[in-house]
This record gives C-alpha cells, sequence and structure tokens, in this order.
C-alpha cells in the first residue's frame, strides 16, 4: 500500500517517519528543495543561529518522546535562564513566570504549564528534522508540489508540479490551512472552506552576535517583552546563548530579537533599540535576518468544531486526512503530535 504525504515539515515528516515505520510505502512530497518548513538552523563559527522556532514548551511530551524514538533523546537541552523581563519603553520589570509567553502568544493546552520553561537540541532545532529525514530520506521527492488531488477506483491521484502524477491508496495533507483548503475543497468536502479562514502573521526574527564584553555584566533572565504601548520595531527579545548552552563560542554572546514591519535595514534597526534598552556598547559582529511572510496561525473561533466536522466528513472518502499548524496546534510539539495522530488513523482505516 502506498501512502503519500503532502508536505516536508514537521509535521509531514512525523506522519511519514510514523507510516514507514508501520510497514507502509511512503512518498512524501514537498514543494521546496529542502525538508523541514520554518525549522532553519544555520551554524557557523561556533553560533547557532534559529530562523524559526528555537525550542518547544518542555511541559509537552510529544516532541521529547519523537526524538527518544529516534535516538536523539541525548541531544535534549534545558532552558538555562529563567524569567523574562517587561519594557516599559523606561525599564525592564521583572514578570511572572509564564506571563512572557502569553504576551506572545505561546499558550499550552489546559493540562500544559507554560511556567515550566523551553527545551530544545544541543546543535539547535534542526537535529529533529536531521534525524527524521535519516530515516525517511529515500521517500522524500523534493520540488514535487501538489497542485490538485482526485479519486480514483483505488484511492487517489495526486497531481505534481512539472506534469506528472502520483497514485496511493491514501493521502495526509500536512500543508499550511489555506492549502489544505483549497485542495479539499476541490472535492467537494465543504467543511474544508473553514480552514481558509486561518489568519497568517508574518514574523521576523534578527539575529545579533557580540562579544560578551559588549553586554552589561548581567541579563536578566532569559529575554524581555515589549510592552504593547511601545512605539519601536523590537517587540521581544530572546537571549540565546543565556537561554540554551551552546549557542555562542566562548567570550561571545547571541540575541535573537523579534521585529514587527520596519522601513530600513532590520538589523541596523534592532541593534539600535537593543543598545538603548540593554545598554550594548559598539556595533554587533554580524547580524542576520528571516523573514516569514506567512509565519504564525491565529485560529478563528470555533476552529476545533470546524476541524472536527471536516474529518468527519473525510472517514466517508477513501483514507484523507489533514494535519499541521493550521490544524491541530502551532507549537513544534502540536505538529508532531499532529503529524503522527494523522499516520495512525490512516492506518487504522487501511487495516
Amino acid at each position: 500500500m502506498t501512502v503519500a504525504v503532502v508536505g516536508a515539515g514537521l509535521s509531514g515528516l512525523s506522519a511519514a517517519w510514523e507510516l514507514s515505520r508501520a510497514g507502509a510505502d511512503v512518498v512524501l512530497l514537498e514543494a521546496e528543495r529542502h525538508p523541514g518548513g520554518v525549522i532553519v538552523t544555520e551554524r557557523h563559527d561556533g553560533f547557532v543561529v534559529e530562523g524559526g522556532p528555537d525550542g518547544f514548551l518542555a511541559a509537552e511530551p510529544d516532541l521529547p518522546d519523537l526524538a527518544r524514538a529516534l535516538g536523539i533523546g541525548d541531544r535534549l537541552v534545558d532552558q538555562q535562564a529563567a524569567g523574562s523581563t517587561l519594557w516599559t519603553g523606561r525599564r525592564l520589570d521583572r514578570l511572572a513566570e509564564g506571563r512572557a509567553a502569553e504576551l506572545l502568544g505561546i499558550q499550552g493546552t489546559a493540562d500544559v504549564d507554560v511556567a515550566r520553561g523551553f527545551q530544545s537540541f544541543a546543535r539547535g532545532m534542526r537535529d529533529i528534522v536531521d534525524a527524521l529525514v535519516a530515516r525517511v530520506g529515500t521517500a522524500i521527492r523534493s520540488t514535487h508540489g501538489v497542485t490538485g488531488i482526485v479519486a480514483t477506483t483505488r484511492g487517489w491521484r495526486l497531481s505534481v508540479t512539472g506534469g506528472s502524477a502520483q497514485e496511493a491508496e491514501a493521502v495526509i495533507l500536512a500543508l499550511p490551512a489555506w492549502a489544505i483548503a483549497r485542495l479539499v475543497a476541490g472535492l467537494g468536502v465543504a467543511p474544508a472552506r473553514a480552514l481558509g479562514e486561518v489568519v497568517y502573521y508574518p514574523s521576523s526574527t534578527v539575529s545579533l552576535a557580540y562579544r560578551t564584553g559588549q553586554l552589561p555584566r548581567t541579563l536578566d533572565g532569559a529575554g524581555f517583552v515589549a510592552a504593547r504601548e511601545w512605539p519601536g520595531a523590537v517587540r521581544a527579545c530572546s537571549y540565546s546563548s543565556f537561554k540554551y548552552p551552546g549557542r555562542a563560542p566562548d567570550g561571545h554572546a547571541l540575541l535573537r530579537a523579534f521585529v514587527g514591519p520596519v522601513d530600513g535595514e532590520p538589523g541596523a534597526l534592532a541593534h539600535a533599540e537593543l543598545a538603548t534598552i540593554l545598554g550594548i556598547r559598539g556595533s554587533p559582529l554580524w547580524t542576520r535576518a528571516f523573514h516569514w511572510p506567512r509565519g504564525l496561525p491565529r485560529y478563528q473561533p470555533g476552529h476545533a468544531a470546524h476541524v472536527a466536522a471536516l474529518r468527519a466528513r473525510l472517514a466517508r472518502l477513501a483514507p484523507l486526512d489533514v494535519a499541521g499548524a493550521g490544524v491541530d496546534g502551532a507549537g513544534v510539539s502540536a505538529c508532531v503530535k499532529s503529524g503522527r495522530a494523522a499516520a495512525h488513523r490512516v492506518l487504522g482505516r487501511l487495516a
């Protein structure tokens, strides 16, 4: 039996791994050249620079469970610096545990405590992607975007960019919500249109490298969040090399600023504001900016009910499921859980 997974972000990779270890013949179709989605880690000169998420809520078990199953559980690292502050525009005030995550829209489920902080991997978040690719790499078809899907007597036929097609008995769509909505609504599945209402907000970060002597003697906590009324570009800052071990070489520090829309070079603007807020002396050694035009999904009221209705409708068709940040939760642990759960549902139907 062939199962096609569309999308090689963390959800799609997790689904493909779960399917392959159950004995399914998996084809993983990815429109981009490289798998991993928004998980981008650059490693150079002793620095570990994250372009997307730099960690995950320590209280959520799904990603650590996957890491242990993949044999990289020993690469998990805990957050070193505790706590955070609020930049009021005049001073940095200490925040209650978990409050910074709430202000940034990072929420756990009802039984997950955000105050427990975060975890990551020793060499960055790319560790989990690399481990998954090592297991399912032969199944990955890069630069193979899917433009359409139609039912066949044996399951599904996927139209692939370049004019080719992929036949499969089952399909998992691990794509952004708007892409799932377009493909599934084309099958006449009306509940899929609700996924088109998921709003993706842009996300921009700037990583800045310094010598430790350029920073004040101590930085309080793992970072700061700016008050809503703060007019500057920097909305928050993570003290990356203080937050996790091994993010900068000895004698150096790495900061990561989250910035709003800016006119001008984001690295220079971020440094100018951080110099004022934190008392940094001199210029950064270098800066690295990442911009995701559609970065963070935010759900409309009733989203969970819409997803349940969509899955109930899909259950009437040949095995077809959906997964990803735009469906079941925006955090990386939620993406792992979503992909593996979709794989289990498809395997159950095929059985």
